[in-house]
């Protein structure tokens, strides 16, 4: 069996909490809390789940734009989290990402041509200003725009133009793996499907390896190979994308499922309504994260953290209903 391009196991983000004159016990954000999967060459993974769950931090903490605070990353083999910034910085240009706000990710002062042809120059990828000036029109082609757009900046462009510029960025430097980090969110519906598309297109076409964070399901389902659905930091399933729309195991992944709406008339969904809110990340329940808002907990849920139970080859959900020593809890 081939190799992972990426592997992740046991990575946790915590972010501490400042003491107060009263309270002098340490606390923690646990914003990403012991998540394991891996990546495949030629792959798009989707990672879904609500705001807050900790889908952009993890996408971070896997780029080390945040340091994470335990865990392994491997990439193509090599440890991420033991490379010094030197080392780390030549791995940038294999390992890139696109950020959600296509705005706030460029620089207002500088040209389009300035942007694309400093991600060139940073990693020596063309040595001339001619050849980085060529490279820049070629990559504007690729991604949908003018090549005449060179000397325009961020502002003269629409939110579905920013968003190609920086994924222009992204691919620039011929990386191995894009983390897409709701790159669709902040545009129209009608633009969203062109920036899906394009990320198809530019897979097919350069060999690209997506990590694609969302919270709208529909766009996962339109993008990925598999799925991962994320609730409070962890991953609580995994699975094929035609297995997860068929047949759906997690109550949380079957509630954000049931939200989906159905373009047949004659498909009529239950709509499963969640109580409460999402527990704080500062504060979680213990056992499972979920059983606060789960119509099928028990008392072990209560009391006892899930672990990963496989259910298919390349499939596993994190609930004590699928594990064999608790499994009879619930019948």
């Amino acid at each position: 069996m081939n190799q992972p391009l990426l592997e992740v196991k046991n990575l946790k983000t915590y972010f501490p909490i400042k003491k107060s004159l009263f309270n002098k016990k340490k606390h923690f954000v646990k914003a990403v809390d012991g998540i394991s999967f891996q990546v495949n060459k030629g792959e798009t993974l989707g990672i879904v789940g609500e705001s807050g769950c900790g889908k952009s931090t993890m996408g971070r903490s896997i780029l080390r734009l945040i340091e994470p605070t335990e865990g392994s990353i491997q990439f193509e083999g090599n440890e991420i989290t033991a490379l010094n910034q030197t080392d780390l910085r030549k791995l940038r240009k294999d390992m890139q990402i696109v950020f959600q706000d296509p705005f706030a990710s460029l620089n207002p002062k500088m040209t389009v041509g300035a942007i694309l042809g400093e991600a060139l120059a940073t990693h020596q990828l063309e040595q001339s200003a001619k050849e980085r000036k060529e490279k820049v029109k070629e990559l504007l082609a690729k991604v949908g725009l003018s090549p005449n757009h060179i000397g325009r900046y961020p502002h003269e462009f629409s939110g579905g133009q920013r968003q190609r510029i920086g994924i222009a960025r992204a691919i620039a430097v011929n990386p191995a793996i894009i983390i897409a980090d709701e790159p669709v969110s902040a545009l129209d519906v009608s633009v969203q499907a062109q920036i899906l598309n394009l990320f198809q297109d530019l897979k097919e076409t350069l060999g690209l390896t997506y990590i694609f964070i969302a919270h709208d399901l529909s766009v996962v389902k339109h993008v990925s190979d598999r799925i991962g659905v994320m609730y409070l930091g962890k991953i609580v399933e995994l699975s094929d994308k035609k297995q997860l729309f068929r047949q759906p195991l997690h109550p949380y992944t079957q509630a954000l499922m049931s939200a989906v709406p159905s373009l047949d008339p004659d498909v009529k969904k239950e709509r499963i309504i969640l109580t409460g809110d999402v527990p704080s990340p500062s504060n979680p329940p213990t056992g499972c994260a979920f059983h606060t808002r789960c119509k099928f907990r028990r008392a072990v849920c209560e009391q006892v953290i899930p672990s990963e139970v496989v259910v298919a080859p390349g499939r596993f959900v994190n609930c004590h209903m699928y594990d064999e020593d608790y499994r009879a809890d619930f019948n």
